[in-house]
């Protein structure tokens, strides 16, 4: 099962969904957690009044998000919460160390 994580600092799930500038993508496979790859995304909050609605970006990173099961972030604002689970992409708010956040969430999934 593939998690896409937001961390700044690549041990601990620390980071808004809309700061995230590239996703930590990991695999969970019998306990077993395994960094994958980063997966760059174009930045979801950018203060632009002359673009406020950003769901171009949202269908943007879901398609860099493809294949994976959750994007497991700090916090997450209504507007791309609710835009991830139209796509399909469940979106889970907590911070703590990424590994065993991760073998908790693949053994509710």
């Amino acid at each position: 099962m593939l998690f896409a994580v937001a961390s700044k600092d690549g041990k601990e799930i620390n980071q808004h969904f809309g700061h995230v500038e590239r996703f930590l993508i990991y695999q969970v496979e019998d306990d077993v957690v395994t960094f994958l790859e980063e997966r760059p995304v174009e930045k979801y909050c950018r203060f632009d009044p002359d673009h406020p609605l950003r769901a171009h970006t949202l269908k943007d990173t879901a398609d860099a998000l493809q294949g994976c099961r959750a994007v497991v972030c700090s916090m997450i604002g209504e507007a791309p919460k609710m835009e991830l689970d139209r796509l399909g992409v469940e979106p889970y708010v907590v911070e703590g160390e990424i590994e065993p956040v991760l073998r908790g969430l693949a053994k509710v999934l």
